[in-house]
Order: C-alpha cells, then structure tokens, then sequence
C-alpha cells in the first residue's frame, strides 16, 4: 500500500461512512422516540433504490400498490378505532393515507424516464409515507411492550419486507443513472461528481436535522419525547404522533440513502439489510442515544471496511461487525441498567 491507495481508500470510507451515518442517524432517532429498534431500516434504501431503477426502465413500481394497501389498512383501522371511542387524529391520517399516496401516484405518472429530479421526487413520496403507516399498523399498538418485544416485531416487518422485495422487484440487480456525471483528480486521486454528491446531501441532512430539532417546536417536542415519554405526554405531546413523524423521517433519511448509492453500486432487494446493519454497528457506537457518536462511529465503520476490502477482502464484513464487540463490553463496564419507563 503506498499514499495514493491509501487516499482512494479513504475517499471509499467517506462515501461509505455518509451513508452509514444517514442510517445511524435514522436509528438513533427512531428508538430514542420510540424505543424500537428498527431492524427494516434498511429496506427503505433498498426500495428507495430500486423504485427509482423501475420508473427509469418506464414501469409502475411495485411499491406505489404496497403504499396504497397499506393506506388502504390504515383507513379501515382508524375507522375501527374511531368506532370504539378511541381518539382518533383525522388530520394526520389523512396525510399519511390519503394525500401522500395521491401525491405519489400524481409524480409516478408524470414522471418520465429522463426527468431525473422528478422522480426522484416521486420515489421521496412513495417511501416517506410507508414509515409512519408501518409504525400505525405494526408498532403503536405495541406502544407498552417492552424493548425486546418490539425487537422480535422489528426482525420479523424485516423478514415481510425482505420477502415483499423479492416479490416485488425480483432477484437481479439494478444501477441508476448518477445525479453527476463529472470526474475531478485531485492529488491524483479519481473523484467522481456522484460521490460528492453523497458527502454533499448527508451533511445538509445533518445540519437540517440539528436545525430542526433545535429551532423548531416540532423538533423540541421529538426531543422531549426521546428524553422522557412519560413527562412529554404529562406536558400535552401527544406521543402518538411523535412516532409518526420519527418514523416519516427515517424513512425520508433511507429513501434518500437509496437514491444516493444505486448510482454507485448495484442494488438489490437484499442489500438494505447488510447496509441497515452497518448502520446499526455505527449507531451502537454512539449508545444508541449520541447523534454525534453515531456520526463518528459511521465514518469509523466506512474506514474499516475500505481498508479492510484492501488487506482481507473476503472478512472485510466480519471485521466490521466485530467493531461492536468492544463497544458492547466497554459500554456494559461504564453504564448502569435503566428499566423500562413504562
């Protein structure tokens, strides 16, 4: 290995690293609010990317039925709910269930195979919208279970979406066409517009994050939600809608995510999986409460895994997933067990 290498490699773990800390990011926000530790993560960037390959190849992607079903459901529950005397948010459902699908539909159709933005566009609407209705159907009703319960749920939503993405988009790989086709050298080392665009898009992500929970009363309320549910509910939040919004946005930050990498590498209905867990070993560096930690930890896994893919390329997955063994064990020796608030 000589500098120039080492430097390509780098470059890899940044791009890499962007990206893990988009899902550590969208984990560490999803159980902070929640406490569920969302294992489909993953399969948001999968669809992502290939819905955005389908509409470029001038089909309907599958995942437009899969939202209107799920729309569909939702519906058909509230009514029930509302039928019981249960309080129902109309507003909100309407966002999710019926104007956000519409929406979705509106931009599939229109969107042509060349219009690039626009679909781009569309595949935000279709994605962004299956989060808060998941969290509707699989996870409020389990809004008291404990932490391992929502665990076990979350694994086996992962195994139905792995599956719906077999069935929906078949066993073949797909790439889309990069947002930026320029070539920099700098220093001698290849640089390509995509993946600037990566780096670019993740950090305004970030700082939009930390602007909206900082600024914003939403955001301050999500972050008192994380901080106590109890007092958070106590104070007038409703909670309810918290997971809601948690969950739009993690699965705006994995829509995004799969926009950014099916230029870069080929995507298929599985790859969310490994790509969720990366994030996963990132975000538990961070405690799973840390959004810097998870950051840093993100480009701490993108680092290990560029240069492990150099000096043994065939453990490169297992070098990093071992990453978590020592944090697991100097977290258990400096951290006391907290039961469930509820």
């Amino acid at each position: 290995m000589d500098l120039q290498i080492a430097l390509i490699l780098g470059q890899d773990g940044v791009v890499n690293g962007a990206v893990y800390g988009l899902i550590a990011l969208a984990l560490v926000l999803v159980f902070s609010v929640t406490r569920v530790i969302f294992i489909p993560q993953g399969e948001f960037v999968a669809f992502g990317a290939l819905s955005m390959a389908m509409m470029q190849a001038g089909k309907v992607p599958a995942t437009l039925w899969l939202l209107i079903t799920l729309a569909v459901i939702t519906l058909v529950v509230e009514a029930w709910r509302h039928q019981r005397g249960q309080s129902v948010d109309w507003a909100s459902t309407a966002v999710w269930a019926l104007a956000m699908p519409a929406l979705a539909a509106a931009l599939v159709w229109l969107a042509k195979p060349e219009a690039l933005l626009l679909q781009a566009a569309a595949v935000l609407a279709l994605i962004v919208p299956l989060g808060p209705l998941l969290y509707r159907l699989v996870y409020r009703p389990l809004a008291h279970a404990t932490v391992l319960i929502l665990l076990i749920v979350s694994v086996a939503l992962h195994g139905v979406l792995v599956g719906l993405g077999l069935l929906f988009f078949g066993a073949e790989g797909f790439r889309t066409p990069a947002f930026s086709e320029a070539r920099f050298e700098v220093a001698g080392i290849p640089v390509s517009g995509q993946s600037l665009v990566v780096i670019a898009m993740a950090a305004v992500l970030v700082v939009a994050m930390f602007v909206f929970f900082e600024r914003s009363i939403v955001g301050k309320a999500l972050r008192a939600t994380a901080m106590n549910r109890v007092g958070a509910r106590l104070m007038g939040i409703p909670t309810e809608l918290s997971g809601d919004l948690s969950f739009a946005l993690a699965a705006l930050i994995g829509a995004v995510s799969g926009l950014l990498i099916a230029p870069l590498t080929t995507v298929y209905y599985d790859t969310g999986f490994l790509i969720g867990l990366k994030g996963f070993v990132a975000a538990i560096v961070g405690g799973l409460g840390s959004y810097p930690l998870a950051l840093a930890g993100a480009v701490l896994v993108g680092q290990l895994e560029a240069f492990s893919s150099f000096w043994a390329s065939a453990f490169k997955e297992v070098l990093v997933f071992t990453l978590i063994i020592p944090v697991l064990w100097w977290r258990s020796l400096n951290s006391r067990h907290v039961e469930d608030e509820e």
